[in-house]
């Protein structure tokens, strides 16, 4: 019998012919219009960052001396560069950036490569047959097999699976596995144990409490498929689902749908996506087995992700490939899930902190990350004090000069709301009119979610037990 090493190499070597094929058509479609090259866009986009950078100090110069006349000149300098400068160049080269985004356009294949899904599920039993039923109803021209992982559920996980498997009406080209581990490992050991019965050459990730839309699968094959050839991972969109039941979960709809959504997008520009997220994800195989798949951290994504950036590959974002997932319904919850986002941060930083030096476009990113500890650090001991001074008529931190950065604020809000809604109508969706939410979001939501990050931050630096916490 033939060894089944060829035929592996067979896969990889189509798939490489056909991504190639893809990302020509897409070229040509792009070279069809006036095209800017990607180093000119950053280029252009930094120059106009850091001119608004230059003005926003020459504005503040009074803050900065009466802040100098009452404190220190070294704490002015500090203040205003944490809560001021850095945020302000960093928005406007966002702004700047989105204002020139021509990214190629999706191509359909000739033929589309099959695709392992990997759901790894612990104490699921309620929402694992949502997802299933999100898979059940896509309608994607390849091959599925759908791997769904019990990591050692002691509720009905299984048994709601297979319910599910028996009960829902699955399109002829999918298979399913239910890989029933007895003993919970954690989410990166059973992604890793998915990862080695796959057995087809794309991977994509779906969490359990994660439902895909329609026509996601297509659309997020088809993005890696049309971007450059040395892309090993693309990120799909995720929003929130129950941003009804709860302000909380409100306030997040605004955030999957402004901040990290344009966070995303800005960052495949420049061909460094930071995180390609467990929630929806597409992976070559042979990339994630090169690099060891995911490691033991409670990041694992940001780590996996910034592993493959270290290799020289490019990491994507498909906007219109979207997900919804359930997000936390309490604050509690929430710091949670904030706290494990920064430790996850850290992590990376501990284990690729050559990225700071890596030359290509997306290390400035990295940079960003760095500096998000010194701004939490501001915001939470110095800034949110101003605040309570101003209320009382002491404006030494925050006043009249911090009503200057509302115009920056409502363009960047207005331009990511146009760029999304398009995105939207152009798949039938509608931004839903949660405006409570949106003014929450907008006045405290940074009050909310800063302090978190930065208790995060500190508990991974001193090296606190590691918590799940929540997703």
């Amino acid at each position: 019998m033939a060894s089944p090493r060829p035929r592996v190499h067979s896969l990889r070597g189509e798939l490489d012919r056909l991504r190639g094929a893809q990302h020509r058509a897409a070229l040509e479609r792009r070279d069809r219009r006036f095209y800017v090259p990607v180093p000119v866009k950053f280029a252009l986009s930094l120059l106009l960052a850091l001119a608004w950078m230059v003005f926003s100090i020459w504005v503040s110069r009074r803050w900065f001396h009466d802040l100098s006349a009452l404190t220190h000149p070294l704490f002015a300098l500090w203040a205003l560069l944490f809560i001021a400068y850095l945020p302000g160049f960093m928005n406007a080269f966002l702004i700047f950036t989105l204002l020139q985004d021509r990214r190629p356009p999706r191509c359909p294949p000739d033929h589309y490569p099959p695709l392992s899904i990997l759901v790894a599920a612990y104490q699921e039993e309620r929402t694992i047959i949502h997802t299933m039923a999100s898979v059940a109803r896509e309608r994607y021209p390849g091959q599925i097999e759908l791997l769904i992982l019990n990591d050692g559920s002691t509720d009905g996980t299984v048994a709601a699976a297979e319910r599910a498997e028996a009960g829902l009406h699955w399109q002829p080209n999918v298979t399913i596995r239910i890989l029933n581990y007895k003993v919970n490992r954690g989410k990166a050991a059973v992604l890793n144990a998915g990862l080695g019965a796959a057995t087809h050459d794309m991977i994509v990730t779906v969490d359990a409490d994660t439902r895909l839309r329609a026509n996601s699968l297509t659309r997020i094959v088809e993005r890696f498929l049309s971007d450059p050839p040395n892309t090993m991972a693309v990120a799909g969109a995720i929003l929130v689902a129950n941003s009804r039941d709860t302000l909380m979960a409100g306030m997040q709809e605004w955030d999957y749908f402004h901040g990290i959504a344009a966070v995303k997008r800005m960052q495949s520009m420049y061909h460094g996506t930071l995180v390609a997220q467990g929630a929806f994800s597409l992976y070559r195989k042979d990339a994630l087995t090169a690099i060891g798949g995911w490691p033991s951290c409670v990041g694992e994504d940001i780590v996996m992700t910034w592993a493959m950036l270290r290799q020289g590959w490019r990491t994507g974002y498909a906007e219109d490939a979207v997900a919804f997932t359930n997000a936390p319904g309490g604050y509690r919850q929430f710091a949670h899930q904030r706290r494990r986002w920064a430790r996850g941060m850290i992590e990376a930083f501990h284990h690729h902190k050559a990225l700071l030096v890596k030359p290509r476009l997306s290390t400035m990113f990295i940079w960003w990350n760095l500096l998000f500890l010194p701004m939490d650090l501001t915001f939470t001991f110095i800034f949110l004090p101003g605040i309570i001074a101003a209320l009382m008529g002491h404006y030494w931190l925050a006043g009249p000069m911090t009503l200057l950065t509302l115009p920056l604020a409502a363009l960047w809000n207005l331009i990511i709301y146009r760029i999304q809604n398009r995105m939207f109508r152009d798949q039938g969706l509608h931004v839903r009119r949660n405006f409570v939410a949106l003014v929450g979001y907008i006045l405290f939501y940074a009050v909310l979610m800063q302090p978190v990050s930065l208790w995060g931050y500190v508990s991974e630096l001193v090296g606190r037990k590691k918590k799940w916490g929540t997703k």
